[in-house]
């Protein structure tokens, strides 16, 4: 299978070779940004998802990390809220099926009087046509 590989070459292609000089410490990542001046929806991320209590308590810059986070915590809060507005909206149509129920409507019966109107309609048309 590896014949005719050169393995030292395969594997230098891989791996980024590392000076002495650039080894990043162990806890940090090498894409993260030390901070990041927050647009103004990115403010009003941070307050909404309960990071800081006023606008003013803002510093100029926050990791971006803070900013992913209260945009996860927005994203689940926003998802909680349709979850709840979609079982209000189904409660709300059963309720007014029960009350057209009662009042004896149906599709059916409001179709076939649709149809009974059109053909009435037609009859009338044909009808006057001289």
């Amino acid at each position: 299978m590896t014949r005719g590989v050169d393995l030292k070459i395969s594997r230098r292609l891989c791996i980024k070779p590392q000076e002495e000089g650039q080894l990043q410490p162990r806890g940090r990542s090498p894409l993260k940004v030390p901070g990041h001046k927050p647009t103004d929806w990115e403010k009003r991320f941070l307050l909404w998802a309960g990071n800081y209590k006023k606008p003013e308590d803002i510093p100029e810059t926050v990791s971006i990390e803070t900013i992913r986070a209260a945009k996860t915590t927005l994203r689940v809060k926003f998802s909680y809220v349709m979850i709840a507005l979609t079982i209000l909206g189904c409660i709300a149509m059963v309720i007014k099926g029960k009350q057209a129920v009662k009042r004896h409507e149906s599709l059916t019966s409001i179709n076939l009087e649709k149809k009974a109107q059109w053909r009435e309609e037609a009859m009338q048309s044909t009808s006057t046509k001289p």
